[in-house]
């Protein structure tokens, strides 16, 4: 069974990122998986898993844009920012308005300086947030750069308090804190109660598959590597510099020929004629070009 590639898993809501692949783990019997961007236990939706060799191009999905479809309530506060933690404010929202509420969600796009959530995996001191947090002990967590492209109501009730919508963000965005946030500028609170997440780079929803049909036929959702990798330009290597690269030597300019541009940092996909994989150019692995000089940084072949 082939087994390096990615699955785009749609992930049940009270499964961890980790239950997922630990799932996963069993069923193909491999040591190497891991995801590409840790969910909520109780969010649903797109969750990329690598499996074999891909698991050493996890860091490569970090420009990848995410989409989320979410839920909130007005009115409430809780210790974890959701509505599964433990109430410790609630207000009216007797007198928001709509207007308010639609210029607090325009506020809250563009680059945002967002403290995450204590209630998360983020390590500190090499524990888990969460679980510090469980313990009661004091902690701060420092406020990070995020970017929000666009930030959009689907649906918005104020006499239930219940608002649907629509963001997509850069990598490391906690919905929950966008949810308290502007609960806050609302000055009534509010809180996440449902959340999806509905693109991640390459990956969607629509050609997501639940983890019992991942289960059952596991082969059958593999992704090769390189087509997810969709920040990534593409490069053909002159047939005879394919060995060097597999031997992770440079090659210097006119040794090869960039296809598509790099969106990620100068990094690119390397392809070239591989005996073992017959004529059509094999996906070898990830470069960088530096002063014209195309330097391997992931041989994958």
């Amino acid at each position: 069974m082939k087994i390096d590639g990615v699955i785009n898993v749609n992930k049940p809501a009270g499964w961890t990122s980790q239950d997922v692949c630990a799932k996963l783990r069993n069923r193909l019997h491999i040591k190497k998986i891991g995801h590409t961007g840790t969910l909520d236990p109780m969010a649903t939706g797109v969750l990329p898993v690598c499996t074999g060799k891909a698991t050493r191009i996890i860091e490569y999905y970090g420009h990848d844009r995410k989409s989320y479809h979410a839920s909130m309530k007005l009115g409430l506060v809780t210790d974890t920012l959701d509505i599964t933690g433990e109430v410790i404010e609630t207000h009216s929202f007797a007198d928001v308005s709509e207007k308010a509420v639609r210029e607090a969600f325009r506020a809250y796009t563009g680059h945002i300086s967002q403290i995450p959530p204590k209630y998360s995996a983020l390590k500190v001191d090499g524990k888990r947030a969460y679980e510090l947090a469980r313990e009661g002990k004091d902690f701060e967590l420092r406020a990070r750069e995020i970017e929000i492209f666009s930030n959009d109501i689907s649906r918005l009730d104020l006499e239930s308090g219940e608002i649907e919508f629509e963001v997509v963000c850069s990598k490391g965005t906690y919905i929950r804190t966008i949810c308290d946030d502007i609960g806050r500028t609302l000055g009534c609170g509010a809180v996440m109660t449902a959340l999806e997440r509905t693109a991640s780079g390459f990956f969607t929803i629509g050609n997501s598959a639940g983890i019992d049909e991942v289960s059952e036929d596991p082969e059958r959702y593999i992704i090769p590597m390189d087509e997810t990798l969709i920040n990534l330009g593409r490069i053909i290597l002159d047939d005879n510099r394919v060995i060097a690269f597999i031997n992770g030597n440079s090659t210097r300019k006119g040794g090869y020929a960039v296809t598509e541009p790099s969106r990620f940092g100068g990094l690119y996909r390397v392809y070239g004629k591989y005996p073992e994989e017959g004529d059509v150019p094999a996906f070898l692995g990830v470069a960088a070009v530096d002063n014209g000089g195309l330097i391997p940084q992931k041989v994958l072949i």
